[in-house]
């Protein structure tokens, strides 16, 4: 449930303190210039995940939708009940010779949420909102489960990382105006409290990995 249009006068904003999360020491290998590659992650409300993935150099496209759970499942309704196993989620398809898919981990767990949080991102409550890094072969579980171990004993974050890394089941686009939400809404009450700040954060910290306007 979007609950930032109502607690907006409370305060309620996602914490981004910069936190010095240091690049990846193991990675996938670049698979050759012509090369294709997808990720499944998934970080608190899809909107603002979304909105930052699309502005990184190399990332071709982003979906948002929902994972962890049954094809039926796959509806906003449902998936708000916290009931059907899904997260909401996000499909990055990328250029793996311009950017690797531990550098999307980096940003992901330095920009995107606060992957301490369990079962919920800022205003945002139940396990749909849960962090979660989908992988889809053994070589992204391992990348994944290495950099996890590596940013907890650089002691990045003060409590413990509650991000999940599970066999992705299956992604599932969601409706079309969950698309490319904050493209379409930059004025949106949820998106100003929660969203805008995740891509200021990011430009802050990543310059070198943005689009040219």
């Amino acid at each position: 449930m979007r609950l930032c249009t109502t607690l907006l006068l409370a305060g309620c904003s996602l914490n981004l303190s910069a936190a010095n999360v240091p690049p990846p020491a193991v990675d996938l290998p670049s698979p050759g210039a012509g090369k294709v590659a997808t990720a499944v992650l998934a970080g608190g409300c899809f909107w603002g995940v979304e909105a930052v993935y699309e502005r990184l150099k190399g990332v071709i496209a982003v979906v948002a939708g929902y994972a962890g759970g049954k094809a039926a499942d796959a509806q906003y309704e449902k998936v708000e009940t916290g009931r059907t196993g899904h997260a909401e989620s996000v499909q990055i398809t990328y250029d793996p010779s311009q950017i690797t898919y531990g550098k999307l981990l980096q940003v992901f767990f330095a920009v995107v949420h606060d992957p301490t949080e369990i079962n919920r991102q800022g205003p945002d409550e139940g396990p749909q909102y849960r962090s979660v890094v989908f992988y889809s072969s053994e070589a992204q579980k391992k990348v994944a489960q290495a950099y996890i171990a590596q940013i907890e004993r650089a002691r990045v974050f003060r409590q413990p990382i509650a991000t999940q890394v599970s066999l992705l089941p299956g992604f599932f686009p969601a409706e079309d105006h969950h698309q490319h939400f904050l493209q379409r809404n930059p004025d949106n009450p949820y998106v100003v409290a929660n969203d805008l700040p995740k891509l200021k954060n990011l430009e802050r910290q990543f310059p070198e990995l943005l689009k040219q306007p």
